[in-house]
């Protein structure tokens, strides 16, 4: 018969790193379908007024949103004092309202196109003749579902 013998030494053997690249893309992965990317930088003031009756949107991807309100402390010095329209990054003017309208509109499906909803985020302290002039514009393009976006609270805290 023949004697076995065992090997007495304490090393321990070597950390196989065989799936490591499949656990880092794995992890990117994830990171990747995610993560949110911004669409845009708010460049004017948005304290948004109180409402006691909201309602929340159902679908983000029918809204399209404009911003107005004075423009932000850091913008001041070049935009002046009174309240400017933000549409994406841009602050920009009245009349390019309508074609901006246009523009995203044709960016969506056929079928969503009479679907969408226009959303006004508008600073509590903007002036209603800009807001006037704003939906004036959106009755040239034919975009009459409008939505005042506000927050919610008792709707007297708007008059102080």
């Amino acid at each position: 018969m023949s004697k076995f013998t065992k090997k007495k030494s304490g090393e321990l053997p070597p950390v196989s790193t065989a799936s490591l690249p499949d656990i880092v893309f794995m992890l990117l992965f994830f990171f990747m379908t995610v993560t949110v990317m911004k669409d845009s930088s708010l460049l004017v003031q948005n304290e948004l007024p109180f409402a006691d009756q909201i309602q929340k949107l159902d679908k983000k991807d029918r809204v399209i949103y404009i911003y107005a309100g004075k423009p932000s402390e850091r913008y001041q010095s070049t935009y002046g004092t009174s309240a400017k329209i933000q549409l994406n990054d841009k602050l920009v003017d009245v009349s390019a309202v309508a074609p901006y309208i246009l523009q995203e509109r044709s960016k969506k499906r056929q079928e969503l196109q009479d679907l969408l909803t226009t959303a006004l985020k508008v600073d509590a302290d903007t002036n209603m003749g800009l807001i006037s002039d704003i939906k004036q514009e959106l009755r040239k393009v034919n975009a009459l579902k409008i939505n005042y976006t506000t927050r919610q609270g008792d709707s007297f805290r708007n008059l102080q």
